[in-house]
Order: structure tokens, then C-alpha cells, then sequence
């Protein structure tokens, strides 16, 4: 049986890298959306090892070691867009730059510096989202406003549809809805 010279063999194709960050702060309501969707997901999705999910919360540089040389970063986060509460916004690679210009908060100036030293590097996100909902109110409290909590469903299927894009499936749980 003749043997197959290693250049004639298919290269192994290469896992993808995807992270779904969910950044936020809990104590605010909405602004905790990010962070409850990443504890979510889990619970109704079972999903690949080339996901990996963050409860990125406030943090800034100190996710600079995650976030580097991935082939997506899909960021989920409460957006302020001057919607109606609880409406799903998606923001997408040209797009994303003008987030952090537009909404200011701890979290979000960090993520910035991130995502910009990671360019300077070379080694930035090759495609990045941000996914979030209006928020209704940003008071302290740990509970979701309901008009956020009511879309929560659809946060959750815009997730499941923009890792479909990239070509990952993610598996409804018994009991959840496709």
C-alpha cells in the first residue's frame, strides 16, 4: 500500500476561538444584562469547546490576555441607544468603535483600551458584535427592570443566530424553545 507523503495530507482544520463576553455591573439592573446572559446561556444552550463564555462584569485591561487573537468576540452588554426598553440593538465590527465614543462608563472605557491595544498588537478580535437591549433603568438594585427581563428571550436568540453566522451550532436544552 503506497504511503501518503505529509504534503499531500490534509492540514487539520483549525478550531475557531469565539468568546461571548457579557460585561456589566449587577448592582445597577440593566447594566448587569451583559453578565446574566452569559449566566443564562449555559442553562438553555449546550455549546461547543470553541465558545467560551465570560463574566467579563467591569473589568478592563485585565481581559486583555482573553480577548487576544480571537477569531470573534461577541460582547453583550446594555446599550443606550434612545429605543424603547428592552429593544434589541446589534452593533457590528465598523460599528463597534462608535459604542465606546457614544456611551461612557467604567467598563466600557477599559474594553475600549483593550480592544485598541489589542489592534495596536495585531492581535485584535477578527470579527466583534456587541448585542445588548435598551436599558429602563440603571438604579441600584440587583433585578432586571421588566421590560428588559421580557427581552431577555430575544437577547438570547440573537446570541444563538450570530454564532450560527460564524458557522457555530448551538443546541436547544430539553425543554427550551428552538
Amino acid at each position: 500500500m503506497p504511503s501518503r507523503s505529509l504534503a499531500t495530507r490534509p492540514a487539520p482544520a483549525l478550531a475557531m476561538r469565539i468568546v461571548v463576553l457579557g460585561v456589566g455591573n449587577i448592582l445597577l439592573s440593566d447594566e448587569g444584562l451583559g453578565v446574566r446572559i452569559v449566566e443564562r446561556l449555559p442553562l438553555s444552550y449546550s455549546l461547543p469547546p470553541e465558545v467560551e463564555l465570560i463574566d467579563g462584569g467591569t473589568c478592563g485591561m485585565e481581559m486583555l490576555e482573553n480577548l487576544e487573537g480571537l477569531d470573534a468576540l461577541i460582547m453583550i452588554d446594555a446599550i443606550r441607544a434612545g429605543k424603547p426598553p428592552g429593544t434589541p440593538i446589534r452593533l457590528a465590527d465598523t460599528a463597534v468603535p462608535v459604542f465606546f465614543k457614544t456611551k461612557l462608563s467604567p467598563h466600557q472605557i477599559g474594553l475600549c483600551d483593550v480592544l485598541a491595544t489589542l489592534a495596536m498588537l495585531g492581535r485584535a478580535p477578527r470579527h466583534t458584535t456587541i448585542l445588548g437591549l435598551q436599558p429602563q433603568s440603571l438604579a441600584l438594585g440587583m433585578e432586571l427592570s421588566s421590560a428588559v427581563e421580557a427581552g431577555m428571550p430575544k437577547l438570547l436568540h440573537m446570541l444563538v443566530e450570530e454564532l450560527a453566522m460564524l458557522g457555530i451550532s448551538a443546541s436547544p436544552l430539553a425543554g427550551e424553545p428552538a
